[in-house]
């Protein structure tokens, strides 16, 4: 089955004033009209976080491309469902632009500084949150600083990490494939690429790990990670080296240290939270599913085509936040209002019926999905996710050809926010095995200043009383701390 992006309709014209207003009760004219605001489904609470994909299909059947929606709250948003659509908000920053300072529910006073979005929708001086020339000066130094990295180094990185870590699990014959390895292999990747001494690596892991889940020393966690990457910065502006950051700081762009730190935290835990998901996700698929495992192992599909595959079916995200109304237009029929703001939807619109009709269709190696986004705020570091995954899978398997589940595919779980589905554990059994031969270290030189070795995370602090809590902790979080 091959796929290919539908042709770019037209930008529609400008529509009539008359969409949805945002309040308690949506306008007449309003899909959800009826009923008032019950009547708009929420993206949060036990509804969203229980079944997303299952939301996603109710709000698609009773709205078509564009759905109503509710965030935290009870502030109202558009979730765009359509494949199409999602390219057409993606593609049209002139129409809908990242620049949160024009979000009109913000300019009222109707987002509380408490409300959990707050951080992550709040305009920060990062090129995720611009458009023009900005954008492209500040996104220019971070795809230029990708782009020296080529595929061999990164495998180099990702093949030693991934011995490192099947060899502290192989003898015992099970592991736990999702905190073991998935949510590790790419920070310890990473860690090089960014030009960090290797010995930071595992602490800048449980640091990433902590803090994407919120927990009590979530806070502590990121004012670690935020410390280690000034010390990072300013170490290699006296000793630059082959690494993003020295790649940053030398950029013509001309970064300051503040916009450094911003983007190398962005890169950090961006690529950090989309390819631990994407590992964990395609494991699961080989360990669940016999024909895909079968097709891989009899050679009818590559590992890079069995990605694509889970990219289309699970994505990493499965909405991003957000996008912004320049004007009154209109989208998949949908009257949408300056200042109201949009979710792109790669989760729904990856399963979009008008280009998978049949969902049980294969689609190895097709890219054209949305899992990464689209136009000029597409994901610049996607293909290094992918030789991260891939080669990490590859290792594994290639270790330990007889692994397999060690639970029944029923007792899987997952943990549901606005922005991802995580799988919880990936439990699995194998013949234990020896320890690999070690490799020559592959990590840099590390002349200059060293960095300071942090004082241990305190442990009982900012405890989380609710799901609600804990999220507003973590957008919080991410939104990162200026000094």
């Amino acid at each position: 089955m091959t796929l290919s992006p539908p042709e770019q309709p037209q930008a529609p014209g400008a529509a009539p004033a008359s969409g949805p207003v945002p309040g308690a009760v949506p306008p007449p004219g309003c899909p959800a009209h009826a009923g008032g605001a019950d009547a708009v489904r929420r993206l949060y609470g036990p509804e969203a976080e229980a079944d997303p994909r299952g939301l996603y299909e109710k709000l698609r059947a009773e709205h078509g491309a564009v759905a109503p929606v509710l965030v935290e709250g009870d502030l109202p948003a558009w979730l765009v469902l359509g494949y199409q659509e999602n390219l057409d908000v993606a593609r049209t920053p002139t129409r809908f632009s990242r620049d949160s300072r024009k979000w009109r529910d913000l300019l009222e006073g109707r987002v509380a500084p408490t409300n959990p979005l707050a951080p992550i929708a709040t305009w920060q001086p990062m090129c995720t949150f611009m458009d023009g020339e900005e954008h492209q000066r500040l996104r220019a130094a971070v795809t230029d600083g990708l782009a020296r990295f080529d595929r061999r180094g990164v495998r180099r990185h990702v093949t030693r990490a991934a011995d490192q870590l099947i060899d502290g699990f192989a003898g015992y014959g099970r592991a736990e494939l999702v905190s073991q390895f998935a949510e590790h292999l790419p920070m310890l990747v990473l860690t090089q690429l960014l030009g960090m001494p290797e010995e930071y690596g595992p602490r800048l892991v449980d640091a990433a790990r902590d803090l994407v889940k919120g927990t009590s020393t979530a806070l502590a966690s990121n004012d670690y990670i935020v410390m280690t990457l000034r010390q990072v910065v300013a170490r290699k502006r006296a000793a630059p080296g082959a690494d993003f950051t020295s790649s940053l700081i030398a950029h013509p762009a001309g970064l300051s240290d503040d916009e450094m730190v911003e983007h190398l935290r962005l890169v950090l835990m961006t690529a950090y939270e989309s390819t631990a998901n994407l590992i964990a996700n395609t494991l699961r698929v080989v360990l669940t599913d016999q024909r895909f495992r079968a097709s891989l192992a009899g050679g009818r599909m590559t590992l890079p085509d069995a990605l694509e595959q889970v990219l289309w079916d699970d994505p990493p995200m499965s909405t991003i936040l957000g996008r912004w109304a320049t004007g009154d237009t209109e989208l998949g029929g949908q009257q949408i209002r300056t200042g109201d703001m949009l979710l792109l939807g790669p989760a729904p619109a990856n399963v979009d019926p008008s280009i998978r009709p049949d969902l049980s269709a294969p689609v190895h190696g097709n890219r054209s999905h949305f899992s990464f986004g689209g136009g000029p705020h597409e994901c610049p570091g996607q293909d290094i996710g992918r030789a991260v995954a891939d080669t990490g899978i590859d290792v594994l398997l290639t270790r330990l050809p007889e692994i397999r589940l060690a639970v029944p595919e029923t007792e899987l779980r997952w943990v549901a926010s606005l922005i991802t589905r995580h799988l919880v554990a990936l439990p699995v059994v194998f013949t234990p095995v020896e320890p690999a031969e070690p490799e020559p270290s592959t990590a840099q030189d590390h002349p200059g200043p060293a960095l300071a070795a942090p004082a241990p995370l305190p442990a009982g602090r900012h405890r989380a009383s609710s799901w609600t809590e804990r999220w507003h902790r973590l957008t919080r979080l991410l939104r990162g701390s200026r000094r």
